[in-house]
């Protein structure tokens, strides 16, 4: 028999926006646990329990691209999407991106406009939204919005009521006595051996279960929540950290039970290229915290980089040896570089790159590839836009090397190139000149007259 069971909640929206911070603000209303100090979040969720008894799940999703695998993967995972947008920046692309993910999805979403302690003028945000085919309730539409400042609060009840709200509409509803259901939303390694979190949509995990996660097959040895807490068996809507894995199934595996004599699916895993890398090619290790955010990074990753090997946990000596007999980088992310492994990878010439910030790491992958086909000369970004005798002047500042007179160079939209032009003059407060250096602002009309825009990054190269 079904029953009514805690929503789950996914958060997207564009970098910077405030996800984290507004899970953190909704993580601090629950009544079941006032210290958020206190709470564990490695496992990839939380619950929240409203003032009136009821729980909400809400999971905090490693990114897009992690997003976009579980569903190429058939899972479905969240009931309601939060798609949250700053009321100072606006709607951006990762903001159409998410809002792309949620209408394949077909679930039902909540527009949360956040940092209102910033500005309150709501209206444009919401037309930009408009625009992109979201229709409001009281507007011709159904979609909800709640406008929030997760740094003071306000908002923040109003906006658990309407997840409440929506959830009820939609009858999200799950029989506990049924066939298992879960989705994998993230697995890591410590101490226990390889860990695996999952949210249960139906149906009922138990201690000693003997599950399969698309194929990999384990007996539970242990239950955990999100607070930590060893628990007996999780209920639908529940997040839950499983032990007793042999290996690390991927992010967005369906788990379901071998009572019934399941035979046993073939594991699909990402083909790596072998260890020689092409000229023009950029190879790279790539060592991650989770699994989960592994794969978000290796759905993304530019042309010409070569994966020649992958995997979850800090950085040790084989991994040097591997990237030494490819020639290859080693890039950790969000993981350590032990001392040792330091000075060996010093030793035998190795390179290795940490970071903190998928972003950033991205940037530099596609640095990488650049300079490997092509040799950069200088990057300018454009901020102003005006006429000149029927064409269109960039103005332009410097951000390192040089632009000189009849380069060569790309325009670049977001690491994406929108053509190739050669520069027809180059000026500096209305002086013709040569060249200009880092940290100089000056304006250039070049050939083709591409569509460019502020923000847009003029690179200068030769081949």
């Amino acid at each position: 028999m079904k029953k009514v069971r805690p929503p789950i909640v996914t958060v997207l929206g564009h970098v910077d926006h405030g996800k984290t911070t507004l899970l953190d603000a909704l993580r601090k209303t629950s009544v079941a646990r006032k210290e958020a100090g206190g709470i564990t979040q490695s496992i990839g969720a939380s619950v929240v329990t409203t003032k009136e008894g009821k729980k909400i799940t809400f999971i905090d999703t490693p990114g897009h691209a992690a997003f976009a695998e579980m569903r190429s993967r058939g899972a479905k995972l969240a009931d309601i999407a939060l798609l949250v947008v700053a009321v100072d920046d606006g709607v951006k692309p990762q903001t159409l991106e998410a809002l792309k993910y949620i209408k394949e999805a077909k679930i039902p979403f909540i527009v949360v406009i956040s940092k209102i302690d910033i500005s309150s003028a709501i209206e444009p945000v919401k037309g930009q939204l408009e625009k992109e085919g979201v229709l409001f309730e009281g507007r011709g539409g159904d979609t909800p919005v709640i406008a929030l400042s997760a740094k003071t609060k306000k908002g923040i009840d109003e906006l658990i009521e309407m997840i409440i709200l929506v959830s009820e509409v939609n009858e999200i509803k799950a029989d506990e006595k049924g066939a298992l259901e879960a989705v994998v939303i993230e697995t890591g390694k410590d101490s226990r051996g390889p860990l695996a979190s999952v949210v249960v949509r139906e149906g009922t995990l138990s201690v000693r279960d003997e599950i399969s996660m698309d194929g990999i097959e384990c007996k539970v040895r242990g239950l955990f929540d999100y607070e930590g807490k060893s628990i007996k068996k999780a209920l639908p809507g529940e997040p839950v950290l499983i032990l007793g894995l042999k290996e690390l199934p991927p992010v967005g595996a369906k788990v379901t039970s071998l009572k019934n004599g399941e035979v046993k699916k073939e594991i699909t895993k990402r083909d790596l290229k072998s260890s020689s890398v092409e000229e023009g090619e950029v190879g790279v290790v790539f060592k991650a915290k989770s699994a989960g955010a592994l794969e978000a990074l290796l759905a993304n990753l530019p042309e010409k980089v070569v994966v020649v090997n992958s995997g979850v946990g800090a950085v040790n000596e084989s991994d040097v040896f591997f990237a030494k007999s490819a020639e290859a980088y080693i890039f950790a992310y969000e993981v350590k570089v032990p001392s040792a492994v330091k000075k060996l990878a010093e030793t035998e010439g190795v390179k290795i790159e940490s970071f903190d910030i998928i972003y950033k790491l991205f940037e530099r992958l596609q640095e990488l590839v650049q300079e490997g086909q092509i040799k950069i000369l200088g990057k300018a970004k454009i901020v102003a836009s005006f006429p000149f005798n029927d064409q269109k002047v960039a103005g332009c500042k410097v951000l390192s090397g040089r632009i000189a007179d009849k380069d060569t160079m790309l325009l670049m939209r977001e690491d994406k190139e929108v053509g190739e032009l050669r520069v027809v003059s180059l000026k500096k407060e209305r002086k013709t000149i040569k060249e200009a250096k880092e940290g100089e602002e000056f304006g250039v009309i070049f050939k083709p007259q591409l569509d460019f825009e502020k923000g847009d990054v003029l690179v200068s190269f030769r081949k």
